[in-house]
């Protein structure tokens, strides 16, 4: 259905020319412009070596390569260059793709890739018209109404989220910007202003609960109401009223780094993306003491806690979900300390999975089980099933520094159990309690665990806690085994200890993210043991030792000065 749309779209009158062009805002990197030019292309974690040769004519690898490819964000990476030759490419590419694909035929007319790509077009439509005879120019122009026409037609039949946001993005620009789109204009106002009212909810929050595309809305949402204002015309209050929402919603998902929380598919965003954003919307508030799409903060110092306090995303929103409810991440100064291992979709269906699992996230675990099971469906994703019902969270201060209380009962059908963590930061940031607690609450719960139990003869529930580390943390076992002392490049010196009931290992860890070619090998602390009661307690530490730059393996346990 898209491709009739799409060639009949190609048969309307085209636009000759721009009545006004909005600034370009897109942010690319300077390296990978570099890498593109030197015929390296790594696209959706697949690198070809293809110097030479035009991008449309290597075969892709799988569909994610093709949705990168085809939404023309490297654009962005080619403009961050912006010299002769990269601006030749970039021009080569562009037009190459007209020949092949501007008659409505190829994978990339469906809304949201077509949404994605008039951005980067009409963004960076000087650096590709420079130098261009008469004929290319109106083949450009030509190619660009008729995308904005099949948007006008098709964004409808989007999911509503981002690729509706950027569906109707795209065609407010192109209504804006090119000759005979005006009437585009209103029915695009209209139609972002519904999305603002009915996917952006009180908390600033999208129903998916990923970071990362909520700031991808939330830039969006920016560079519509720049548009906008840029020509003139009014900024709808609803539009309005959701960039003040989603503003301090992703302050409070920002880490000490300036990185977003990698959670629910999210990854840590383009450098410079957050702040630039942050700063173009003019909003300075910050939300509330409380939760922001579901996580709770603790900043202190120069350290952030991030938590993730809420069921995961249900119904279609939960396609990328992940089962990472109580899972937390730790970042001192501008070095990530405890992270998750992230979204592994970009190195395939198994990595894919593996990453939504429980294991995957910096929390406890059931061994074999994670706190919510994927239910697969008919196409390539697979839903979240059996989720929490119930997380109950409470924040507060302690009586030297913030307390984070909360608990799930995501293990409560299969063993009877409510998983309950409590963290305290200290007021200084220089150091986290933890408490987790495995607990059999009512009557039918102990029941269930008691079954449980028989089902491992009485041999106790296996579990464990783990703390996935960042690849750049030097981590060592110290002398006895009772702690493992973590040092950061920045030289800082972080000791991790627990009450001594359970097994302590230092096991090798996976770093899943966007922009390379396989995962990065890290390590992670795991926490091993068994529940053989209703109430089982585990308590455990993070503190840092002294800030002076100096390696491991040069300091004993006895001159840690532990605060």
């Amino acid at each position: 259905m898209h491709r009739w749309h799409a060639r009949r779209a190609t048969r309307a009158r085209p636009a000759t020319g721009f009545v006004s062009q909005p600034e370009p805002r897109t942010i690319g990197t300077f390296a990978r412009g570099r890498q593109l030019l030197a015929g390296n292309y790594l696209f959706a974690g697949h690198l070809v070596e293809a110097q030479g040769t035009t991008l449309w004519d290597v075969p892709p690898p799988d569909q994610m390569w093709q949705e990168e490819t085809q939404g023309c964000v490297w654009l962005d990476d080619l403009a961050a260059v912006g010299d002769p030759r990269t601006r030749d490419l970039a021009a080569k590419w562009v037009w190459a793709w007209i020949d092949a694909y501007g008659q409505g035929t190829g994978p990339g007319w469906t809304p949201d890739l077509t949404g994605r790509r008039i951005i980067r077009w009409i963004h960076h439509a000087l650096f590709l018209l420079r130098g261009q005879d008469a004929e290319a120019s109106e083949a450009f122009y030509r190619t660009l109404a008729h995308q904005a026409i099949f948007l006008s037609r098709r964004w409808h039949t989007t999911t509503p989220g981002l690729p509706r946001f950027e569906a109707l993005t795209g065609l407010l620009y192109a209504g804006l910007s090119l000759e005979g789109m005006e009437a585009q204009v209103a029915p695009a106002v209209k139609a972002l202003a519904k999305e603002c009212r009915t996917q952006v909810d009180a908390q600033g929050g999208i129903p998916t609960r990923n970071p990362e595309e909520l700031l991808e809305v939330f830039t969006l949402l920016s560079w519509a109401a720049a548009a906008l204002s840029e020509s003139g015309q009014p900024v709808d209050p609803d539009h309005q009223a959701a960039i003040e929402r989603i503003a301090p919603t992703l302050r409070t998902l920002r880490h000490a780094d300036g990185g977003l929380a990698r959670f629910h598919g999210g990854g840590r965003g383009l450098d410079g993306r957050l702040d630039g954003a942050l700063a173009a919307s003019g909003v300075k508030e910050r939300m509330p003491d409380g939760l922001s799409m579901g996580y709770a903060r603790l900043s202190a110092g120069r350290t952030s806690v991030i938590v993730d306090a809420a069921p995961p995303p249900n119904g279609k929103a939960s396609g990328n979900g992940h089962a990472s409810t109580l899972a937390l991440e730790l970042t001192s100064g501008r070095r990530p300390l405890v992270v998750n291992c992230g979204s592994g979709a970009v190195f395939g269906s198994d990595w894919r999975r593996a990453g939504r699992a429980t294991p995957s996230h910096s929390t406890l675990s059931l061994e074999g089980y994670s706190s919510s099971r994927l239910a697969p469906r008919a196409g390539r994703e697979e839903l979240l099933d059996a989720m929490p019902n119930r997380v109950p969270v409470q924040i507060s201060q302690a009586p030297d520094g913030i307390r984070f209380e909360g608990g799930h009962d995501g293990y409560g059908r299969t063993h009877g159990l409510t998983h309950a963590r409590t963290l305290e930061l200290t007021f200084d940031g220089r150091g986290m309690a933890g408490e987790d607690l495995l607990v059999a609450l009512e009557g039918a719960d102990k029941q269930r665990f008691d079954k449980a139990m028989d089902r491992v003869t009485l041999q106790g529930i296996p579990f464990q806690i783990r703390f996935h580390l960042h690849p750049e943390v030097d981590a060592t076992v110290d002398m006895g085994g009772s702690a493992i002392s973590l040092a950061l490049k920045s030289g800082e010196l972080w000791v991790f200890r627990h009450d001594g009931t359970l097994q302590m290992a230092l096991e090798p860890s996976v770093y899943l993210e966007k922009g390379r070619l396989k995962p990065r090998a890290t390590k992670q602390i795991v926490l091993s043991g068994r529940a053989m009661d209703y109430a089982t307690r585990i308590r455990w530490s993070l503190a840092k030792a002294q800030d002076t730059p100096i390696s491991v393996r040069d300091l004993n346990r006895e001159e840690l000065d532990l605060t």
